[in-house]
């Protein structure tokens, strides 16, 4: 039986459905080609002809080939592997999400299409949550190890700041107790998961705890050795947490589908009234005790 000719808005839509499929296929397959595990292989595999399967279906309708976009592929297949397959997948498919195509509409010319288009990201999601990986398994060492170095690094840092007066010396007191907080973090995490049975994954806890941990430490502690102002430099380490605390919200927000706003905005008020009490207590410190660097 032949089709009824769609409208030119639903064709348009198709189009870019199609597009975001077969651009997905390539994407998973290349992620797939890559993978040293077998069953991540698999699974990437198994969306990758999923999407290829939707692109046929689509296809059929508008009686026209699509071609992959490039840059998409080139973009999400580095961010996969630079930040994780887990997250490079869930923020394309947010993506998509934003992309101009209404099912709802479309589904008033091709009836199936609101039912394949449920299907698709209900199967999606399924095999996506099969992914195995240390980032994901291991994020609550480093979510330990970012809040707990960004909380007392730049509480220490603050205090240093008003104390001494002294950007050379602020440094190096801050990345002298950065080393020690970092490998009293990860000794702390590694004693934590052995106490709580998890014998196999209780050095690599440990491992990534004290990586965040120095990673924080660095972006709090440059300031101090690239501006003569300790004030400058302080405010300098305060956006730059904020930075991270962004950034690191935004990945877990994204990677484990939670609210982005409420975590962000709880570390960052934390942050700050640390290091505003730090601040204080070390102007005290300085007035009692006559310090004069």
């Amino acid at each position: 039986m032949k089709r009824k000719p769609l409208s030119s808005e639903t064709r348009s839509q198709l189009l870019v459905a199609q597009g975001n499929e077969i651009t997905e296929y390539h994407i998973y397959k290349q992620l797939a080609a890559k993978q040293r595990d077998p069953h991540n292989a698999e699974v990437l595999n198994r969306i990758a002809d999923d999407e290829h399967k939707h692109y046929e279906i689509w296809k059929e309708y508008t009686e026209t080939k699509v071609a992959p976009s490039k840059w998409k592929i080139w973009k999400f297949y580095w961010i996969a592997r630079i930040f994780g397959i887990t997250f490079g997948i869930k923020l394309m498919e947010k993506g998509e999400e934003n992309a101009q195509v209404n099912y709802n509409e479309i589904a008033a010319e091709i009836p199936e299409a609101k039912i394949i288009s449920k299907e698709e990201n209900d199967h999606e999601a399924q095999l996506i949550d099969l992914l195995e990986e240390d980032k994901l398994k291991y994020i609550g060492s480093i979510v330990l190890g970012l809040n707990d170095a960004l909380v007392e690094i730049l509480g220490t840092l603050a205090g240093l700041t008003f104390a001494l007066q002294n950007t050379r010396l602020v440094a190096l007191a801050g990345i002298i107790t950065g080393l020690a907080g970092a490998l009293s973090m990860s000794s702390s995490e590694y004693l934590s998961n052995k106490s709580e049975g998890n014998h196999e994954g209780a050095v690599k806890s440990a491992i990534f705890t004290g990586i965040a941990y120095v990673f924080a430490v660095v972006f709090l502690v440059v300031p101090y050795l690239l501006f003569t102002s300790p004030f400058v430099a302080l405010i300098v380490a305060v956006v730059d947490s904020v930075l991270v605390v962004f950034l690191y919200s935004y990945y877990i927000s994204v990677a484990n589908d939670q609210p982005f706003r409420k975590r962000f905005w709880e570390m960052v008020i934390l942050s700050t009234v640390v290091g505003l009490i730090s601040f204080g207590l070390g102007y005290l410190v300085r007035i009692m005790f006559g310090i004069d660097v």
